[in-house]
């Protein structure tokens, strides 16, 4: 039985778990359906395709190994500092009918994916599951996909359910070129490089370290955005058309993420000022989550990320300067690159000894209001028209881990010429979720209206 220790990222989104604070990302998508027995037909498909999939067959286990001093330490975290580690194994007992779960007709599908999503995932199963939800209209079906955040990042949970739907004509992939063999000892003519890698690494940590700290210092915390966990949540989806998104786009420059992200700060400020809270000089922290991954990764599975933090500018009456401010803060982010800042702190991961993520892992959780108040991240998807038993996948709407002592996170997908916002929050601090999904279409509304000819 082989098995491939987590990378240090993972490993951190394994640790921070509790009850009340589950550590999964999700995705609800909606099937048009031909008869009624569509969702029980998409059930047996699931459990079928699942068992020829290795990557749902893994499970996450425990390490406490001996020293391998044939690994390298810079990968993983291997060698004697992977001792309190976890590793990916292939579950001997795999059944895929522990995972596919078929489910009584639903009138509302986010009703049921937000009663789902407060389900924490069994941590001694290959940590997925995949929940069917018959329409009572008897023409439509959904599908919940959980993974946790350790077995996979939005990309990789993407690859693994991509998966399970019907087969798609896609370009066949380069081969993977075979890691030479690594020797007891060093190559020493490697050495110089080694070290000035090392010197880079620690001067780069150091730098993030600062920027988080100083980022912290001058918090000013929404208290609309900050709640105890309960363990509760709320889901509610929002769609656009992705042709309003480019026409705005167009109008006043930047990239259509601009846009969204501003659609974003504008629909806090219409939900702040809605329910009471007041939105003057609101600037709430957004961590913007930037994908590391590249192909032949020495963590093909793993989660390879880092992030730009910015202040969403809420508390700014004109929808215009909003843009504006969102535009030039994502300019500032990206010229500095995802490899420096205080939103970089996930790399800082790659520093940390196995055990420490163990022992650390409640500390960095509870830190995670001083850094960040919202989650807006992006998740991508093929453009081509996916399907499950044939049927077609109509909606998709993506769902974010919630971090612990924040009320809302916002994931936002484009698919099909249509842009879909998925919300989570914690049920018992944000019971108006729906308010601030008619708030994300009003915002878009008024941005074409200030931007018409």
């Amino acid at each position: 039985m082989t098995s491939d220790l987590l990378a240090p990222l993972d490993l951190a989104f394994w640790n921070i778990e509790s009850a009340d604070h589950p550590m999964h990302l999700g995705a609800l998508g909606i099937f048009s359906a031909h008869s009624p027995t569509a969702g029980a037909h998409a059930a047996d498909l699931l459990a079928a395709r699942a068992a020829a999939v290795p990557g749902l067959r893994m499970r996450i286990r425990d390490v406490w190994r001996p020293l391998d001093l044939r690994r390298p330490l810079a990968v993983g975290l291997r060698g004697p500092l992977s001792f309190g580690g976890a590793a990916r194994e292939p579950d001997p007992g795999f059944d895929p009918l522990n995972h596919v779960r078929l489910h009584a007709p639903a009138a509302n599908f986010h009703a049921e994916a937000g009663r789902l999503m407060q389900r924490s995932l069994e941590r001694n199963r290959p940590p997925w599951e995949a929940h069917v939800l018959p329409g009572q209209d008897g023409v439509s079906f959904a599908v919940l996909f959980k993974f946790h955040h350790a077995l996979a990042d939005g990309l990789r949970a993407l690859t693994l359910a991509a998966a399970v739907l019907d087969p798609m004509d896609l370009p066949t992939p380069r081969p993977r070129p075979a890691e030479p063999a690594r020797g007891l000892v060093p190559d020493v003519r490697r050495l110089p490089g080694l070290v000035r890698g090392a010197l880079s690494d620690v001067g780069r940590a150091l730098d993030i370290g600062a920027c988080v700290a100083r980022s912290t210092l001058a918090t000013r915390p929404v208290p609309a955005l900050t709640a105890e966990p309960t363990g509760t949540r709320r889901t509610a989806g929002v769609v656009l058309d992705i042709d309003d998104v480019h026409l705005v786009r167009k109008a006043v420059g930047g990239t259509v993420n601009d846009v969204l992200i501003a659609v974003v700060a504008g629909a806090l400020r219409r939900w702040l000022d809605e329910r009471g809270d007041g939105s003057a000089g609101a600037a709430p922290r957004a961590l913007i989550p930037v994908s590391k991954r590249r192909p032949r990764t020495a963590h093909p599975q793993g989660n390879r990320l880092s992030g730009y933090l910015m202040e969403l500018p809420v508390g700014d009456p004109d929808p215009l300067r909003r843009l504006a401010a969102v535009r030039t803060a994502m300019d500032r982010n990206k010229d500095a690159g995802p490899n420096r800042g205080a939103g970089a702190v996930a790399l800082l991961a790659d520093h940390v000894p196995a055990l420490g993520h163990r022992l650390g892992g409640p500390l960095v959780s509870q830190a995670a209001r001083l850094w960040f108040d919202i989650l807006v991240t992006s998740v991508p998807l093929p453009g081509v028209g996916l399907k499950l038993g044939g049927h077609p996948l109509t909606a998709v709407y993506p769902f974010a881990p919630l971090a612990r002592g924040q009320s809302l996170a916002i994931a936002i997908s484009t698919y099909r010429g249509h842009v879909h916002y998925g919300l989570v929050a914690d049920a018992k601090a944000v019971p108006d979720l729906n308010r601030l999904a008619r708030a994300v279409s009003e915002e878009v509304e008024t941005l074409i209206t200030v931007c018409g000819p």
